[in-house]
């Protein structure tokens, strides 16, 4: 099957929410696990597999420094909590039988490696998943760019952004029923109309590597397989596209 692939080696980016499932906080096991059954579906492809998931289903830095929690403070807390699901995703996936590896950017030997560039490289080349925690391990910085910054370091051919809509669209279609799903987009496309899909540091890292971007619904079954083999409902965002 590898050679339906259209992409060797990929960072698939998942927010903290796509894990609470139908639940207000925390994690839904059973929307971890069909998570999880999507990440080995794709792995048994032959690709090369690493995560940058979000801690919002825990904790929102943006959210507590609002409320009053100063800022560094509520982001390293928010840091803490993508760590909790890295290690919560690991052991759903390894119970699947994958081998996984979970790096955080704030030393924490105890529960995890720390991130090495070389070592997260080598371990995919090995098959094993690789499963990046605590963001850039910096206040100020989301997780989106935490993703667009480890894609580049990896190598990655391509960062997929997981989300509950299957694209980018013009307004959120859950609200407006006029809403128009972009098949492609620029770099420059994102950040002028201000689109949010993720936050500007990430378009800006990815534009400046010419990585691509392609967001598209981990709701749907099947949807990670089909991406990787450049099929399926997604937008493309990349160099020089149109609107």
């Amino acid at each position: 099957m590898a050679g339906e692939i259209a992409y060797k080696r990929v960072l698939l980016k998942l927010s903290g929410e796509a894990l609470m499932g139908a639940k207000g906080y925390g994690l839904d096991l059973a929307a971890v696990e069909r998570i999880g059954a999507e990440i080995g579906a794709v792995h048994a492809m032959g690709v090369e597999l690493c995560l940058v998931i979000g801690g919002g289903n825990i904790f929102r830095g943006v959210s507590a420094a609002a409320a009053g929690i100063e800022r560094t403070s509520a982001d390293y807390i928010g840091m803490l909590a993508t760590v909790m699901n890295a290690i919560a995703v690991q052991s759903i996936l390894e119970r699947q039988g994958l081998h996984t590896r979970v790096q955080s950017a704030i030393p924490m030997a105890t529960v995890c490696e720390p991130y090495i560039r070389r070592r997260a490289m080598r371990h995919m080349e090995k098959g094993r998943i690789v499963i990046f925690a605590a963001g850039t391990g910096n206040p100020f910085f989301s997780t989106d760019t935490a993703a667009a910054l480890r894609a580049v370091e990896m190598g990655c051919d391509a960062l997929l952004k997981g989300t509950q809509v299957d694209g980018v669209y013009s307004a959120d279609p859950r609200k407006d029923p006029a809403a128009r799903r972009h098949e492609e987009l620029s770099y420059h496309d994102v950040l002028a109309l201000d689109l949010r899909v993720m936050d500007g540091s990430a378009v800006a890292l990815a534009r400046d590597n010419a990585l691509p971007i392609l967001v598209f619904s981990i709701q749907h079954p099947g949807s990670f397989a089909d991406i990787v083999a450049n099929k399926g409902t997604f937008t493309r965002i990349h160099k020089g596209a149109a609107t």
